[in-house]
């Protein structure tokens, strides 16, 4: 059969995924401080969109109210043949008095003074960083010579986020730079006596070294241990140590005592990044024996389209006229204004159906985590995503992305959507949430003698004879390094 070309047609259904669809989806998995950065931007490319300043005396209009309107014109709106006119809508501004308004930031019209306000930029302050401060200190010195400055400002350059010199070490550097080897170590030198002390050190070892000569000069067991027992000293092997240095236990545990006042990251403090504070999405008050779930609204811009450019849009078809340049930049503008009015209300419908969506899943989350709020963190049960999505008629990607990165206050804390979600382990009367199981391990891992800490196998029997848990060591293990606990060797403490 001979092949052929030609043309066909047929109706065929595909799910196409629009611009308007995209953006809805984007904001439905934006943190809230996300959203709010969103929205600023959205209203500084959308001139129809503008913010509605609540007033305190007047109850705020939900957002809905304010799109419902301009959602359903939009149709009538596209097919409105009424003249416009951009000039007209603007003709009632007065322009002399609103320049002259603005360039009079003070009270009265009167910018006396204002002058000799400190710029935008000279308010602002931040905090030095590791390699600026050693920089400061290498400045102030006036008995260095040029090249050992110049070697110095590359040691302090190579250093890394602890204030180690790991990554650039001495041989590199000299053979780089075409120096001796001691012009390089008498540079370290220098650095290694600015403020933190124990920065430029290459080892841990070389660093709490620095700090003991500084701080405790006298104690010369100090500087042994360190050097040379550190690692014995971990494992809290006091007797060995005590053996071989010819000590008492006692001493021994004296020192490791002095080791833990010393810092082994001496550069953190200058490199710490600033905290983020969390904004809760949601409430979970209780009313009576209800748990009622209330959206925050605090802080996230309430929108609404702009009267002014709703008007430009209704005022009707354009009217025939000579000038067919003027009329065509005005159906132009016309149309600018309706796509932009378009988008508006999109983005004001896409907001509240996130808000929405939200409330929704919170509420299911209440109806299958009851148990969690009436009584704590022990009945937190299991449960997955379809779940949730099948109660609410969602599916588990629009659960998942509702869940990310928003996060709910409750009357036990602040926590992520995605903390009630959980997976399940086996008891004897049934499958428990695992954040009830770090939970328990967490307690029980408070309760243990310092002395003698409990190790992942014990704990596996503790949870199978007091909690009808059944799970593995090695589970145990993982969800002790999740909870950040160190292991039964390392937890030991000083008696």
């Amino acid at each position: 059969m001979a092949l052929q070309m030609r043309q066909t047609q047929r109706m065929v259904q595909e799910l196409r995924i629009t611009p308007q669809l995209q953006q809805a989806i984007k904001l439905l998995q934006l943190s809230r401080q996300e959203l709010v950065e969103q929205i600023q931007e959205e209203m500084i490319e959308n001139p129809l969109l503008e913010e509605v300043i609540e007033n305190s005396q007047a109850e705020p209009r939900p957002r809905e109210e304010q799109a419902e309107p301009f959602i359903k014109s939009l149709d009538a709106q596209k097919t409105s043949s009424d003249e416009v006119s951009p000039n007209e809508a603007v003709d009632d501004i007065d322009w002399a008095s609103y320049l002259e308004n603005y360039s009079s930031p003070l009270p009265g019209g009167s910018s006396q003074g204002f002058d000799e306000l400190p710029s935008y930029e000279n308010t602002l302050s931040s905090k030095l960083s590791l390699s600026e401060h050693l920089l400061w200190q290498l400045g102030m010195m006036v008995d260095v010579s040029d090249q050992e400055r110049s070697i110095a400002e590359i040691i302090i350059r190579a250093l890394n986020d602890a204030g180690y010199l790991f990554d650039d070490p001495l041989e590199v550097i000299a053979k780089r730079e075409n120096v001796s080897f001691d012009l390089i170590e008498d540079a370290l030198t220098i650095v290694q006596s600015f403020d933190p002390i124990g920065v430029a050190a290459r080892t841990l070892s070389e660093s709490l070294c620095l700090q003991a000569q500084y701080l405790y000069p006298r104690k010369k067991l100090l500087q042994k241990v360190i050097t040379s027992h550190l690692p014995d000293l971990e494992r809290r092997k006091y007797v060995k140590i005590a053996r071989v240095l010819k000590k008492s236990r006692d001493e021994i545990l004296d020192i490791h005592r002095l080791i833990q006042t010393l810092d082994p990251r001496p550069g953190h403090q200058y490199n710490q990044t600033q905290p983020h504070y969390i904004t809760p999405d949601i409430y979970i008050m209780r009313q009576g024996n209800d748990w009622i779930p209330i959206l925050n609204e605090d802080g996230l811009p309430h929108l609404r389209v702009s009267t002014q450019y709703q008007k430009m849009i209704q005022t009707g078809p354009l009217k025939n006229s000579k000038n067919k340049t003027q009329d065509s930049a005005k159906e132009k503008a016309r149309s600018y204004v309706q796509e932009k009015l378009f988008d508006a209300a999109w983005l004001i419908r896409s907001i509240q159906q996130r808000q929405q969506t939200i409330l929704k899943v919170t509420q299911s989350i209440i109806r299958f985590q009851r148990e969690f709020f009436d009584k704590g963190i022990d009945y937190l049960r299991p449960l997955v995503l379809r779940e949730v999505a099948d109660d609410i008629e969602m599916h588990e990607s629009t659960i998942s992305r509702v869940t990310t990165n928003k996060y709910v206050h409750t009357s036990r804390g602040i926590y992520e959507l995605k903390f009630f979600f959980n997976s399940s382990i086996e008891t004897k009367t049934g499958n428990i949430a695992a954040e009830s199981v770090k939970h328990r391990i967490k307690e029980i891992i408070s309760t243990e003698p310092s002395a003698k800490p409990f190790s992942d196998q014990l704990i596996v029997k503790i949870l199978m004879d007091e909690y009808d848990v059944k799970i593995a060591r090695r589970t145990v293990a993982k969800y002790r390094e999740s909870l950040g606990i160190l292991s039964s060797s390392r937890r030991k403490q000083l008696i």
